[in-house]
């Protein structure tokens, strides 16, 4: 069965976004090699991509533009050319490469997403499928970077979950930049 990951970035204070969905104060310094090195190594695997409609339309907005490739373009070519998969019951058909659009009931989609052959499928943003995936319980890691920031009002990466998920730490990595990775896989 393949492996369903998140990757978020949240504030000292729990927000992954403020109270308009702008995720803006995540980006890093462009200069700051640690962490392009980070996330390019990062988007340089083997893997797929899951997308909730909003964080998909902002990503198909950005990852394919020439301003992409010029900003970070070892990151852009893996965004570009990894299978990509967005939940919306809206939307009509998905313009970036190498989308699938799912439009059934999310936890039963993605059951069969990690049913079938294939490598392991990264959750970027998308912070209501997040919710409702940990839910279900069909999460298997959840890679979180704490920023040195206090928004003061925000979403949560949790928003609407109504039990609780257990998790246990299983790695840690601090970064000059003063971020925090914290991994962690569910506790059950």
């Amino acid at each position: 069965m393949r492996r369903l990951v998140v990757f978020n970035q949240v504030t000292l204070d729990g927000y992954f976004t403020d109270p308009k969905g702008d995720m803006s104060w995540a980006h890093k310094d462009p200069g700051d090699a640690e962490w392009n090195a980070f996330v390019s190594g990062n988007a340089s695997g083997d893997g797929e991509l899951l997308f909730g409609r909003v964080t998909y339309d902002m990503m198909a907005g950005f990852w394919p533009t020439p301003a992409a490739m010029e900003m970070m373009p070892d990151v852009a070519k893996g965004m570009n050319r990894m299978p990509k998969y967005v939940c919306s019951r809206t939307m009509k058909q998905a313009s970036w490469k190498n989308t699938t659009l799912l439009k059934g009931e999310l936890a039963a989609e993605v059951r069969k997403l990690k049913a079938e052959p294939g490598p392991g499928i990264a959750i970027l943003g998308s912070g209501s499928i997040v919710a409702q995936l940990a839910q279900a319980g069909l999460i298997d890691e959840y890679q979180v970077v704490v920023n040195p920031l206090v928004l003061g009002d925000g979403r949560t990466l949790f928003e609407g979950a109504t039990r609780r998920v257990p998790l246990m730490l299983t790695g840690s990595r601090v970064f000059g930049n003063g971020s925090v990775l914290l991994t962690y896989e569910p506790a059950t």
